[in-house]
């Protein structure tokens, strides 16, 4: 395939495979689902094509995969190239976007940056019954409840894609409004 990507790289290929731990001489018939997906993967990111599209990128790989490829993506990520992730997994991206859009029933519900999320919203793990009331969304945890609620101290927080994902699916107007807000 690689005739038809005309940046394709071989030392990027042998490099993306070694990364993986595997080497050049394989036979896909032979791997497991995981080790298929290390192989297209690596010769993806060696196509150097300006737009990836990866669709659940991380089905079929164990945990120690799942820590590969996030390491993986981020190393070959730059200004000039654009990975786009569909994923049902967002645990296993969470840590390497710039971006985030939610979709639902081909209808866009969220279209914001990482950094524009961080700034609106807050994310927090706690059993202060207080925060608990002025939430924005909130699911029971093991800490007591996950908490997603406005940043109005310019607090620092992860992102919860979960939470994120299910406030925007059962609230997409409160969400629109405040990102909207955000922006003037």
């Amino acid at each position: 395939n690689s005739p038809f990507y005309p940046k394709f790289s071989k030392e990027d290929m042998m490099r993306n495979l070694h990364y993986f731990e595997m080497d050049m001489d394989l036979n896909l018939k032979t791997l497991s689902m995981g080790q298929k997906k290390k192989v297209f993967m690596s010769f993806a990111l060696a196509s150097n094509t300006s737009v990836l599209l990866m669709d659940e990128p991380t089905n079929g790989l164990d945990i120690p995969g799942k820590s590969q490829f996030r390491k993986f993506i981020a190393s070959g990520m730059s200004e000039d190239k654009i990975i786009i992730i569909s994923t049902h997994q967002v645990r296993d991206v969470d840590r390497i976007l710039d971006h985030v859009l939610i979709m639902d029933n081909s209808r866009v519900l969220l279209n914001e940056s990482t950094v524009n999320i961080q700034k609106c919203l807050l994310f927090k793990e706690t059993d202060d019954a207080s925060l608990l009331a002025n939430a924005i969304y909130s699911l029971p945890s093991v800490q007591g409840h996950s908490l997603m609620l406005r940043n109005l101290k310019d607090e620092e927080s992860d992102i919860n894609l979960e939470l994120l994902f299910n406030a925007t699916l059962s609230q997409p107007k409160l969400l629109i409004e405040l990102f909207l807000k955000n922006d003037k």
